[in-house]
Formats: C-alpha cells, sequence, structure tokens
C-alpha cells in the first residue's frame, strides 16, 4: 500500500562547516502499513542496517531511529533499516559558504537526478534518489572542486524479501546451482565446499579439499596410468629406395623437390624418353605414443598441486610471520604424505617423458573419458578455478530482480535434477578451454531432462524466443515443454518470474496486470495443424516473492491453477513446496489427464476425434489360399451369422493372421495390414448361406507387427484405431472400458513390457481383463472389491480405490511405479 505523506520523515541529516545535508523519505517498505506495524515488526527481528560516513571536518550527524520515532545520533548505535528498494528518497543539500559543491554516484542515472536550484551564491543542490531494483551498499560523495568533503554509504533493503533470509541465499543458491551445473558438466557432483566465487581458495579451503578428493584423485591418476589416453605419430626416415614401403604426401613432395635424388634406369618411371628411379627417400613410419595433450594435462595438474602444497607447506611452517606459534607437525607430516604420492607419480618413466602443456584442455577425452574426466573434476573442485563468465555472473548482484529471475529458471532446474536424469544443457558452454555460463536474454538456455521410468523428455528452457506467431513473437521467462509417450506433440507451461506483490489485499499475491500478462502468454502460443489455430501453452503462472506458502493455498489466483490453469505461485528460498508440486503433477500426469485440464489447448481436435474413435473390424486369417486372395483382392469374406452387434459401424478392416496361414505363406503371425473400408457386399453361397466381403481401397502396414503372445481371435473383433496404433500385443485389443484403457495407457508410458492376461485364450471370447502382467509384478482391476491392486508374485503390496484412477491418475501412476520399481 502506498504510505501516507505525513508518515515522511527526515532520514539523515549531517552538518558540516560547508553545507548541511538533508535526506526525507518513508522509513519502511511496502509489506508495512504504517509506520507503527513497522515499528513494531523491526522491534522483534532486530535488522540492523549498516551506515557509514567519512568527512575530514564535521559537526552533527543525526539518523532515523525506527523505534524511538526521531533522529539520533549515529555514532556508537545499531539502526533498524530505513531505505528500501524502489523508494524515492529527497536529497537536499544546503552551501554555507562560497565554495562550489559537487554530488558524485556511480551511477549516471542518480548522480544526473541532482542538480543546482537557485543563483550563485545561494545554490543548493537538489533532487530525488531512487534506487530502482538495486539491493546492498550505494555510497554518493560530496566534492568542492577535487576535494573530498563527504562520502556516505548506506544499505539498501530489499522491500519483497527478507534480507537475510531470502536475498543473501538468493544468492548463495545461485551461485551453488551454477557450481552443481558446471560440474554436472563433466559428471554430477556434490559440492562440499563454500559457494563463494573465487578463483583462488583461501589456504584453509584448499587444504580441507585436498583432505576431501586426494583419494579419489590418485586412483584417478592410476587408471590413467592402466588405459592411458593415446594416439598414433606419424614419422619418417630417410631410406635407401629398396626399403621404402609406403609412401605418402609428404614423401612424394620429397622427391619432388629433389630432383638429385634420381637416376637413370632402365624399368624406372617414364619422364619423356627416358626413365629414373631414386636412389633414396622418405619412409612413413607409425607408431603410438603417450605424449597427448590430455596426458600432458594431467601431468601438469599433478606438478600444479605440488606447488600448491610446498606453498602452504611453507605457510604452516612461519605463519604470518609469528615466529614463537609451534608448528604443527602432524599438519606438516599430511601434507609430506601427498607431496611424497605425488612426486612418485611424476618420477616415473610414463610421466617424465611426456612434455609441457601449452594450453588448457577441455575435450571429450578430459569431459569423458574414465580416470581423466575424474581427475580434471577433482582438480577443479580443489582449486575452485571455473572461469564462469557471462551476464549472470557480470551482472550486479544489486540488481534483486535481475537476480530472483535467473534464480527462478535455476531453482526449477534444480528440482526437475532431484527427480529426474539430466540429459543435456546449454547454461554452460565451453570456449576455448573455459566453461562459460550462458544466461542471456539474446540467447537461449536450456536443460533437457529423461524421466527414469517413462523415458519421456523434459526440456526446461530459459527466455525461450516464440516466433511465427499470428501476432507478436513471445519469450516468457521459463517454458517447461513434457513430452508424453502417443503423443507427437509437447504439452508446453510457462513460468513467469515477476519481482513484485500487491500488497493493497489483506491477502498478499501477483498483480493483476501480471496475471492479464499470462493470460496474454497462453492466448499468444498457438500452432497451425491443417486445421484451425490451437494452443500449444496448456498453463502460464506468475512466480512471485512470497513466504506464506500455507496462507496462500486460500487465495483467488492460487485456486485458478485447478480452474482455468493460470495463476500465481509464490516462489523463494525455502518457499518452493508449491511450485514443486505443480512440476511433478505435470510430469507425472498421463497425457489425458492434462488433455482435460487445457481450454482449446493443442491437440483438443485429435483428442475429441479418439472419444469417438473410428471402429476396427478384425478378422481371423485362418488359411494360406484365405490369406493371398484377401491380400491380393483387398477385402476379408466372413460368415453372415458369426457376424453380431455393431460391426456395420466399423470404418477400418485388419488382419489377424494365424499360425497356420502364416507358416504356408511366410507371413508374420499376428496384425500387420489394415486399411479404410470403402464399400461391404453380401455374397449369397450354395446351400442358403451368405457371407460378408469387406473391400478396403488399400492395406496399410503397421509399424510393428500386434504379435498373439498365446492368444488368438476365433473369428472376428471390435476394437479401436487409436488402441490399434498403440498395441504391441493381441490382447490389449480387448480394451472397451474407459478404466481399462486409462490403467493400461498408464502401464504404457513405464514401460512397454505390459503382458494383457484375458480370461480366455481367443480374444473375442473374453470376458474381461484379469491382470496387466510386467514381470513378476502385476496389476488388476477388481471391479468386485471396486480397486486396484499391485502383486508381487501371490503377495499384494499396494490396494488403491478404482474412483482413484478417476479423481487423481496422477497419484495412481506414482504409487503403482514406487511399487513395480523399488
Amino acid at each position: 500500500m502506498i504510505a501516507h505523506m505525513n508518515e515522511t520523515k527526515e532520514l539523515l541529516v549531517l552538518e558540516a562547516p560547508d553545507f548541511s545535508l538533508y535526506m526525507k523519505g518513508v522509513p519502511y517498505d511496502e509489506r508495512y502499513e504504517s509506520l507503527k506495524q513497522y515499528r513494531m515488526k523491526a522491534g522483534l527481528e532486530k535488522e540492523t542496517m549498516m551506515f557509514r560516513f567519512d568527512a575530514p571536518e564535521w559537526e552533527s550527524i543525526e539518523l532515523y531511529d525506527v523505534e524511538k520515532d526521531q533522529l539520533a545520533s549515529v555514532q556508537g548505535k545499531e539502526l533498524a533499516p530505513i531505505f528500501f528498494e524502489n523508494r524515492v528518497y529527497q536529497l537536499v543539500i544546503t552551501p554555507k559558504t562560497d565554495r562550489e559543491l559537487h554530488f558524485y554516484h556511480e551511477h549516471p542515472g542518480i548522480r544526473e537526478a541532482i542538480s543546482y536550484v537557485g543563483k550563485k551564491p545561494h545554490q543548493i543542490l537538489m533532487g530525488n534518489l531512487q534506487f530502482m531494483n538495486e539491493v546492498g551498499l550505494t555510497t554518493f560523495s560530496i566534492y568542492s572542486g577535487h576535494e573530498q568533503l563527504l562520502e556516505v554509504t548506506f544499505e539498501i533493503f530489499p522491500s519483497k524479501l527478507n534480507y537475510k533470509d531470502d536475498y543473501l541465499r538468493l544468492l548463495d543458491e545461485v551461485n551453488e546451482e551454477i557450481y552443481n551445473l558446471a560440474f554436472h558438466f563433466i559428471k554430477k557432483t556434490f559440492l562440499g565446499a563454500s559457494t563463494t566465487l573465487s578463483d583462488k581458495p583461501s589456504p584453509t579451503e584448499f587444504f580441507r579439499l585436498v583432505e576431501h578428493y586426494f583419494p579419489s584423485f590418485c586412483r584417478a591418476i592410476d587408471r590413467i596410468e592402466v588405459q592411458p589416453h593415446h594416439e598414433l605419430v606419424t614419422s619418417y626416415e630417410r631410406v635407401r629406395a629398396d626399403r621404402i614401403k609406403r609412401l605418402d604426401q609428404k614423401g612424394r613432395n620429397y622427391l619432388r623437390k629433389n630432383p638429385q635424388l634420381f637416376y637413370e634406369a632402365r624399368n624406372g618411371i617414364p619422364m619423356g624418353d627416358r626413365s629414373f628411379l631414386p636412389e633414396k627417400g622418405l619412409n612413413v613410419k607409425k607408431s603410438l605414443s603417450f605424449d597427448t595433450v590430455e596426458n600432458r594435462f594431467v601431468k601438469w595438474m599433478m606438478e600444479r598441486l605440488v606447488y600448491q602444497l610446498m606453498d602452504l607447506k611453507k605457510r604452516v611452517m612461519r605463519p604470518s610471520g609469528l615466529y614463537d606459534v609451534p608448528v604443527d607437525e602432524v599438519l606438516i607430516g599430511r601434507i609430506d604424505r601427498k607431496l611424497f604420492q605425488l612426486k612418485s607419480y611424476l618420477k616415473k618413466p610414463f610421466w617424465k617423458r611426456m612434455g609441457p602443456i601449452r594450453k588448457s584442455v577441455l575435450n571429450m577425452v578430459m569431459q569423458m573419458k574414465p580416470g581423466y574426466r575424474d581427475t580434471f573434476r577433482m582438480y577443479l573442485i580443489i582449486n575452485r578455478g571455473l572461469a564462469l563468465q557471462g551476464e549472470l555472473l557480470k551482472m550486479s548482484v544489486k540488481d534483486v530482480a535481475t537476480l530472483y529471475e535467473y534464480w527462478t529458471y535455476l531453482k526449477v532446474g534444480q528440482i526437475l535434477r532431484k527427480k529426474y536424469e539430466a540429459v543435456d544443457q546449454s547454461v554452460l558452454q565451453v570456449r576455448q578451454g573455459q566453461l562459460f555460463v550462458d544466461l542471456v536474454q539474446n540467447k537461449r538456455a536450456k536443460q533437457v531432462f529423461r524421466h527414469p521410468q517413462t523415458k519421456e523428455k523434459i526440456t526446461l528452457s530459459f527466455q525461450k524466443r516464440t516466433g511465427n506467431l499470428p501476432t507478436v513473437p513471445q519469450k516468457p521467462d521459463i517454458m517447461l515443454e513434457i513430452e508424453k509417450k502417443g503423443k507427437t506433440y509437447s504439452y508446453d507451461y510457462i513460468f513467469d518470474a515477476k519481482y513484485r506483490i500487491d500488497f493493497s489485499r489483506e491477502d498478499p499475491g501477483p498483480l493483476e496486470e501480471d496475471i492479464n500478462t499470462m493470460h496474454r502468454y497462453r492466448d499468444a502460443h498457438v500452432v497451425k495443424q491443417g486445421g484451425p489455430y490451437e494452443r500449444f501453452a496448456f498453463g502460464a503462472y506468475v512466480l512471485f516473492p512470497w513466504q506464506d506458502e500455507d496462507n496462500y493455498e486460500k487465495h483467488p489466483f492460487y485456486q485458478s491453477i485447478n480452474k482455468v490453469n493460470i495463476g500465481g505461485l509464490p516462489f523463494l528460498p525455502g518457499s518452493f513446496k508449491l511450485v514443486e508440486r505443480l512440476i511433478d503433477r505435470l510430469v507425472e500426469s498421463n497425457p489425458e489427464e492434462l488433455q482435460e485440464e487445457g481450454i482449446l489447448p493443442q491437440g483438443s481436435i485429435s483428442y475429441w476425434e479418439s472419444q469417438l474413435d473410428e471402429k476396427v473390424l478384425v478378422g481371423s486369417v485362418k488359411t494360406a489360399n484365405d490369406y493371398l486372395q484377401f491380400k491380393r483382392g483387398r477385402y476379408f469374406e466372413i460368415q453372415a451369422n458369426r457376424l453380431k452387434g455393431a460391426w456395420q459401424k466399423a470404418t477400418y478392416l485388419a488382419l489377424y493372421v494365424t499360425q497356420e496361414a502364416a507358416s504356408q505363406t511366410g507371413a508374420e503371425n499376428g496384425i500387420q495390414f489394415y486399411g479404410e473400408i470403402i464399400d461391404v457386399e453380401i455374397m449369397n453361397q450354395s446351400g442358403g448361406e451368405s457371407s460378408v466381403r469387406l473391400f478396403v481401397d488399400r492395406w496399410g502396414t503397421l509399424e510393428g507387427t500386434i504379435r498373439p503372445v498365446g492368444y488368438g481371435i476365433q473369428h472376428y473383433m471390435l476394437t479401436t484405431k487409436q488402441i490399434l496404433m498403440q498395441a504391441k500385443e493381441l490382447p490389449e485389443l480387448f480394451m472397451t472400458l474407459g478404466e481399462e484403457l486409462k490403467l493400461w495407457r498408464m502401464l504404457r508410458r513405464l514401460t512397454t513390457k505390459v503382458h494383457t492376461e484375458l480370461d480366455e485364450s481367443y480374444v473375442d471370447r473374453a470376458q474381461k481383463i484379469q491382470a496387466y502382467q510386467i514381470g513378476h509384478d502385476a496389476v488388476v482391476l477388481d471391479r468386485e472389491a471396486q480397486e486396484i491392486q499391485v502383486l508381487h508374485g501371490e503377495e499384494v503390496r499396494q490396494r488403491l480405490p478404482l474412483e482413484l484412477l478417476e479423481r487423481q491418475p496422477s497419484r495412481v501412476f506414482k504409487m503403482i511405479r514406487g511399487e513395480i520399481f523399488r
């Protein structure tokens, strides 16, 4: 809520011999409705700000004391924060002498905001200081000519975050996630060190890291010695012509440049009307060499560690010039043992023959090959020498809005990485032997994950620019693209970081205009695939900096997520439960469940059509003669008295070739051919019986033959085209009820090796599905007990209410997956 003007206070008053300085503003942030409310909170939290000044001459200086509601002396007292981001502070500097005063701040916008008012010699400096999304320390100075009369440094606090609990943790988590990504680039590892960004760790930190990683470093070197990287080296030796076994381009060029080596011979190389042979030439010699750039780099790493350990030993033996401090002999012994082991390696003939390194190496051998990958990874950890560059680490850490934007992307990636396999990423790039951070708005950074059981692909993009839209291109902060088995398109969800909160309500949340932006994002992301435009963004969510997740669940913009898939979610370090829950639900849900949540998104038309899917009549072909006639004549014939039910609704025909017919014709046993029915004829046969012929325009071929796996079709059966296209085994065509189909699709996301067991060996005579078998496990849909049972052998491990399959299918999916893959 906007502060009342009567709560504007004098925040800083400074008297110096040459001038007076005044700063006025509201001494609390927008989270609080009044100064009284902030005063109570500040008294409880006891948070203090940093303030310092430097002046060669000064008379008095006072800062506003929130608890006492008055100006108080700066010296010897810690005061509550009174300067906040996105606030305007009025600054007035009144001269007391004829000296000309100048205001300076490193930021040009702030520097230019302070200007002269009035005429000489009574000019005053006046203007408004506005610190947008900048948080941390800021400094301004007052000069007269080149003489500095005053320098003031004070701390600006975030208005939407708790400085200690949220802002500093944002910084730490961004640093930690970047290092985790960097080391995962080689191989994912746990970082036991601090997250301080430094090219040179402290001696204490260095030795702690050496102690922890040195045994692994040595094991990696041992592995390299057993299986070293090598290369074929080509060398040349000058020999007599009769000893030349192989002549390459270099050897031929050598002979061309040395014509004096040739002599005239009867059976030589014809040149004009004469012939010649060489006396000598260059013979090619191939040999194995271990003196590669990778081995040189490993040797350089060992030499570098020796140098660092020796330097550390000198420091321990003479600590900071304090000669009376006793030397820690135990520590010296631990350092000496490591030095001895490293020097022993370097004395071996294998390493002694290696030449010097001329450049750092970061190729596929160093990244992927066992031994090399591990030594390089551990050396990086010990030295913290990653060249992490790019806009992310060039940005001022004061810019909390940008920091929040980057943190949201990295944190969502971290949430995904906890449960799903990281496959690829472009956040970190390799350039000239160094790792670079690429999280900039003019490039697309993305991370790719894979579901460990379903193998479905999950892509998390940052600042993905979507062009070729009917209106204007869009570029949301985060795009989550989830692929699902059996679907040719992905399910896309937009997350947009907004570093602002609506404090005008009793229950703070995202601003309405930010929710409107989410509507725009979702409506704008459309695609045309042979029909009307369809949305491919299924949901859009604002991420905003708020801590109270439990109470926020009652907020209208949270409840709207379940209704229209648009809303807001609080997201801060320690407050990401709701975001994590949403992502987990989106990734684990079946495509049908996600499709039902959407409002006319991409795939809706095909989804509706699938609900009224075309029927397929699958006819049994029993003899080789029938098979040849049906294939050539493009039809299937069956006795009319065998046709029952809704066979007339069939729009497609498929052939089931029995084992007998397959063995005589060389065709595959099962269902391979299908086609669209174009005509039906009634054929009169002798004896008064009649048959029905169903004609197709042409025979198409399924991607894979549907195998009988111990089952068969006695005469014919009906199924749907969608099931026919997805089925791998014959009993899968039996499924007609919604629960059976939903459960089968759920299990097929986990594995393609789902065997459907029926109560009859002929599918067209079966009455029910007895179980879905996955190895030694089985999933049973028991309609009498109204439950789903998960069995391992004969043991029932889990019982789930059948109604849960309709209300919370993603929960059923996770519980079944937990039992089968535990």
